[in-house]
């Protein structure tokens, strides 16, 4: 897992916990090569340790970038991003700290 971070955004990182499992099947209609698949993803809280932000050299990654919480709202996410990004929270409850009970942060996103 964090070979994958650091390959794909250039950063080191430390896991914290795992946040969930999302899993769904993705129409012909809207999946991007046009075949029925599913998805699934595993997300972590992870900590920023060190790197540098960059595109992977040679690799799928296009152009990782810090988006803001509020912009997240505009991209295609996981089921499991609903939950904090319209509020700005990252992680659950149980792990909200900062001014109003929330940890306000970025999200790296790899677009291609």
């Amino acid at each position: 897992m964090i070979r994958e971070v650091i390959e794909e955004t250039g950063c080191d990182a430390v896991v914290e916990r795992l946040l969930g499992v999302d899993s769904r099947v993705i129409p012909a209609a809207v999946a991007r090569a046009g075949t029925e698949h599913q998805n699934v993803g595993i997300f972590y809280r992870i900590r920023i340790t060190g790197g540098r932000l960059r595109p992977e050299p040679d690799g799928e990654t296009a152009e990782p970038v810090w988006t803001a919480i509020p912009d997240v709202a505009r991209l295609r996410r996981s089921s499991l991003v609903e939950g904090w990004a319209p509020t700005g929270c990252v992680g659950d409850a149980s792990s909200r700290d900062g001014p109003g009970g929330c940890r306000q942060a970025g999200v790296v996103i790899s677009q291609r």
